[in-house]
């Protein structure tokens, strides 16, 4: 009953009423990142696949400048992090936008990262319970490590996680990020793109 009814009626719920509460910080950093950004925009659209493969728009905050090289090409991440990006980066700030994607339903609080498109094939039969729940902005993977464990760990915690939805074990991840927000764990602002695509085919 709560992963199929109850979970997002508290998501929509929560969604809305921090909307409400911190829509003057969201404010505020949509003018910094306007300003950082050198005309590129605050905010940043991909798709993802969600829920049972649905392609959806995930929203973020922009952390870096389109700024091109003479040949047209856009200059490495590391050029175009800007101050501002990387602050956001670092608190999780850039991630709050995605409270819209809950309201809209396209994700949930609790539950996997949304990853790239171009994944899918390369997830084995297991890791495609990922996609059996809405994608979250925090989850499992996310408090056991996020961008210091392996692709295979990450996956294997989005497939337990996929198994054992409940109230308790989303609040317990709930609390547990809170925790590490606050302490920046695993948040890191300058990480080097490790693509799960790239890995698996040198694999095989």
């Amino acid at each position: 009953m709560y992963k199929h009814f109850f979970k997002r009626v508290i998501d929509f719920t929560i969604a809305l009423v921090a909307l409400l509460i911190i829509w003057p910080i969201l404010l505020v950093v949509y003018i910094w990142l306007t300003i950082a950004n050198k005309g590129a925009g605050a905010f940043f659209y991909q798709e993802r696949p969600g829920k049972d493969e649905k392609l959806f728009k995930v929203i973020k905050f922009k952390s870096m400048t389109d700024e091109r090289d003479a040949d047209g090409k856009l200059l490495p991440d590391a050029d175009r992090l800007t101050k501002a990006g990387r602050f956001v980066r670092s608190t999780s700030i850039d991630e709050l936008p995605q409270l819209i994607n809950v309201l809209k339903g396209d994700m949930a609080l609790i539950g996997p990262r949304p990853l790239l498109g171009r994944y899918l094939p390369y997830y084995t039969e297991r890791e495609k319970l990922r996609h059996t729940v809405r994608p979250g902005i925090t989850g499992w993977a996310q408090i056991n490590g996020r961008n210091n464990i392996t692709w295979d760990k990450k996956l294997e915690c989005d497939a337990y996680y996929a198994e054992h939805v409940s109230l308790w074990f989303d609040i317990k991840i709930l609390f547990l990020t809170i925790y590490k927000v606050i302490k920046r764990e695993g948040a890191v602002a300058d990480k080097k793109e490790n693509y799960l695509d790239v890995e698996r085919k040198a694999k095989s």
